[in-house]
């Protein structure tokens, strides 16, 4: 999996925590196609060029934590999504995981920068609209599971 290049988004601009998402994009890209042992892509993604940017508390979080939840954020994302979960792109797959992982557990973020992190990922390693699917999958999800957070945007 390699990352298109994107001109209107310089790398130079990417937060830790964004890299962190990044390289856990790819280490659930890794587990979802070849059901590798997390601690060894772990292991092999920690060495990959860059990751001393990356907020590593967070890479791990998302890696451990999306991977040991996938059976209840598959479950809660099954209902909004119009195909079987086995037929999503990897990377579509992998990028609803990381989103519906954060939306769940680190409330920390507002949904809204959850959501978008999430639609740049999908941008940056997807297909061509593979984001705006990513994006209404995770609004449906956020509406469930941030119900007072979303309402109380609306409010104020």
């Amino acid at each position: 999996m390699t990352q298109k290049t994107d001109h209107a988004n310089p790398s130079k601009n990417r937060t830790p925590r964004h890299r962190a998402r990044e390289f856990a994009l790819q280490g659930l890209y890794q587990w979802l196609l070849n059901n590798e042992d997390v601690r060894t892509i772990e292991n092999h993604i920690r060495q990959a060029h860059g990751f001393d940017k990356a907020d590593a508390e967070h890479f791990d979080a998302l890696l451990y934590g999306t991977v040991k939840q996938v059976g209840e954020l598959r479950a809660g994302l099954a209902p909004l999504i119009d195909r079987e979960i086995s037929a999503l792109s990897p990377v579509e797959h992998a990028a609803l995981l990381i989103g519906a992982f954060e939306l769940k557990n680190h409330i920390e973020i507002p949904y809204k920068v959850v959501i978008n992190e999430a639609v740049e990922l999908t941008k940056s390693f997807g297909g061509i609209d593979g984001h705006k699917y990513v994006n209404g999958v995770l609004d449906k999800f956020a509406a469930g599971v941030r119900e007072p957070e979303i309402s109380a945007g609306r409010k104020g």
